[in-house]
């Protein structure tokens, strides 16, 4: 069977807190690349009635419909058991990544996890409900990496290329490239990458030749509906395209971008609550431009004195 990537974001809009990028990686039958077919008896979408089945989709449909618990339910069975923040970044971001992180001032990685739910209890819940061709007492059988970009980082790029869009580019090369050097990489089962189009542009070929510096890119088609393109000269077959809004396409990107917002929103939690120590009685912020604002201008004199400057704080772009 295929391996099926999906590829998405977090947080790519506001001016405050970090930008989260994932990549989800499921085998599913070659008959069903979308997955939604494959992993019914487990997974509903936000438009089927709420059953006992996992609540899978376009992690802001997820979100409005069930908050953070909702996310948390839904991400859980696919990320490693992990005690506290510290522990989960370390088993999905790369060391630089869990390093930059841990340079912010909001930081805590001691966070324990789940925040909503009984890890043991939803553990067992799902273990009940097998997913067939999975007969692995019902689990994904998956991979995820991640990378988060704290605002720092965000402004270095941008400074360096002039452009907010390549914060995203360089981020989607290194998903790829973690992905296909690490877990991936010790079979060859055709990879079938699926990523939401970035920014409306239309034309990739230049960035997954970069992702994939060994191989001959190949495009199959180019248009605001989707881009497409194999990649040639590898041990494997691979592809990889880009359309807007594929996280309804496909469970894979689904699952990548309610693990985005996931951490995005855990980040957020914790950027708030730093803040509120600081600057007692403000409102939390979502980090979005017009409140994200508001709340820079709120916290400008306690930067002042936490020596914090305004490239480790606000967004550039």
């Amino acid at each position: 069977m295929p391996w099926v990537v999906g590829i998405d974001e977090a947080g790519y809009g506001p001016n405050l807190g970090p930008l989260v990028q994932a990549a989800v990686a499921l085998k599913l039958p070659a008959s069903d690349p979308a997955g939604w077919e494959t992993l019914k008896p487990a997974v509903r979408r936000c438009r089927e009635k709420a059953d006992g089945r996992l609540l899978i989709d376009d992690s802001k449909k997820v979100y409005t419909r069930g908050g953070l618990e909702a996310l948390e339910r839904g991400v859980t069975p696919l990320i490693p058991w992990s005690a506290d923040m510290k522990e989960l970044i370390r088993k999905v971001c790369s060391p630089a990544c869990g390093s930059e992180l841990a340079a912010e001032a909001w930081y805590d990685p001691d966070q324990r996890l789940p925040l909503t739910l009984d890890r043991l209890a939803l553990e067992d819940e799902w273990k009940q409900r097998e997913i067939p061709p999975y007969p692995e007492g019902g689990r994904f059988t998956v991979t995820e990496v991640v990378s988060v970009v704290p605002t720092p980082r965000f402004n270095r790029i941008v400074d360096e290329f002039g452009s907010k869009a390549t914060v995203l580019s360089r981020g989607l090369i290194e998903l790829i490239t973690e992905l296909t050097t690490d877990e991936l990489r010790k079979g060859d089962e055709p990879l079938v990458f699926l990523c939401d189009k970035q920014g409306g542009r239309n034309y990739y070929a230049a960035l997954v030749q970069e992702a994939f510096p060994d191989g001959w890119v190949v495009t199959e088609k180019e248009s605001a509906e989707e881009s497409r393109y194999r990649v040639e000269n590898l041990p494997r077959a691979v592809t990889i395209s880009f359309r807007p809004r594929a996280d309804g396409d496909s469970v894979s990107v689904a699952l990548a971008s309610m693990l985005c917002k996931y951490l995005r929103e855990l980040c957020m939690r914790q950027f708030n609550r730093f803040w509120e120590t600081h600057v007692p009685g403000i409102k939390p912020t979502a980090g979005y431009p017009v409140d994200a604002k508001r709340f820079y201008d709120e916290i400008q004199h306690a930067m002042t004195k936490l020596g914090l400057t305004a490239d480790q704080v606000w967004r550039k772009k």
